[in-house]
């Protein structure tokens, strides 16, 4: 049976699930790595690009635009000269990092 696609409301484009979605963040090194990265107090897209050998501005920018997409974090903007960015975890992306935590307590083998 094909599952059907369902709307974001803010947006009005497709949502995959919160399973789909889950696989999508799994799957993808990079993204865990940047979310790592924000939920330890990295915010700026420079000081993560800094922190972390071998992720490029191209790659980081996707996962970023990946992240805010999902609705794990939010980007805000700052009207300054030069322009500052930070990107910060969303309530249900504070969520979504307890459910990572579990994932790796599971992983080292303590519940």
């Amino acid at each position: 049976m094909r599952q059907q696609k369902k709307i974001h409301r803010r947006t009005g484009k497709a949502a995959k699930s919160v399973a789909g979605m889950m696989e999508d963040i799994l799957g993808c090194k990079w993204s865990l790595t940047v979310l790592g990265l924000i939920r330890r107090g990295v915010h700026r897209p420079g000081a993560m690009e800094h922190a972390v050998d071998g992720l490029s501005s191209k790659v980081l920018n996707e996962r970023l635009r990946k992240l805010v997409r999902y609705g794990i974090t939010k980007k805000k903007v700052f009207a300054e000269v030069p322009p500052r960015v930070e990107y910060r975890p969303t309530t249900f992306g504070t969520k979504f990092g307890t459910v990572l935590d579990q994932i790796a307590a599971l992983e080292r083998g303590s519940t």
